[in-house]
């Protein structure tokens, strides 16, 4: 750890003795906790122009190409943008930090309640039916018009020109020929199919009850989630016992907040080594 000062080494101590105490374990996560990986946050529209210098000439943000008109209005563009994210979140190794989660919780009932739409949790080992991906999966698809059944995106890649930033050749369908999206949460979006996010959340919503029914302590570790869309903040903060707020910039929280203003994987490092230097 950095020469920060004794109140972070305080703070890192007391997350510690926390996780050591708790009975059940939240884990809350933003696109911060993907960024140790190597995976953009697109934080502004700056950030987001690196990871995809294509489209600043055309002057889009995230918000506005995380649009599903997209699919109807220039589907090449959609699956060029959706596509290459799918390889890359394919592609991406779990930091080591995932590893870390798992070695604090040890074998005490836990949850990961995420708005990342990447797999991650998954990817490093951790069980599918304790994580409620409250935004949906790219790893899974749906028609275009909010119609039928999800599927998974296995076996599934799409050409990229990466010059023109355009998907090249034929564009992910549906079983039956329909246009196909991911079953992803998008901005003003009406035709996301939630059925596999809702059955998370019921999943979700028993683990709740039942840490509650035992009166358990319920920690909850969030890890780079930021104010602008807070869904895993008010949800961290709402149910825990104890909030370890893990975030570089936005480390904040309501009174009795362990704020631990570090990366993901350095904060996981510091409390599992105990807080030393």
């Amino acid at each position: 750890m950095s020469a920060a000062g004794p109140a972070l080494a305080a703070t890192v101590a007391a997350a510690r003795r926390a996780l050591a105490e708790a009975d059940a374990v939240l884990i809350g996560a933003g696109a911060g906790m993907g960024v140790d990986s190597g995976l953009p946050d697109f934080r502004g529209p700056e950030g987001f122009w690196r990871a995809y210098p294509a489209l600043r000439g055309r002057r889009l943000r995230f918000e506005e190409m995380a649009d599903p008109r997209w699919f109807d209005d220039d589907p090449g563009l959609a699956w060029a943008f959706y596509g290459h994210r799918l390889q890359l979140y394919r592609d991406t190794v779990p930091h080591a930090g995932f590893a870390l989660i798992q070695r604090l919780i040890g074998d005490r009932p836990h949850f990961v309640f995420t708005s990342n739409v990447d797999g991650q949790f998954q990817a490093a080992g951790f069980d599918p039916g304790r994580v409620f991906e409250v935004h949906g999966s790219i790893h899974h698809l749906q028609r275009t018009d909010g119609q039928g059944e999800i599927w998974s995106a296995a076996g599934t890649t799409v050409d990229i020109d990466p010059v023109a930033f355009r998907a090249q050749g034929p564009l992910p369908v549906a079983p039956d020929g329909s246009p196909a999206r991911p079953n992803v949460l998008m901005f003003g979006d009406g035709d996301w199919i939630p059925t596999r996010a809702m059955a998370q959340q019921a999943r979700f919503g028993r683990f709740l009850a039942a840490v509650a029914r035992q009166g358990g302590r319920l920690v909850a570790v969030e890890l780079g989630a930021g104010t602008a869309i807070p869904t895993v903040r008010h949800t961290c903060a709402r149910h825990a016992t104890t909030l370890v707020r893990i975030n570089p910039r936005e480390a904040h929280g309501p009174p009795g907040t362990l704020s631990l203003p570090l990366g993901a994987l350095a904060a996981l490092e510091a409390i599992v080594a105990g807080g030393a230097t």
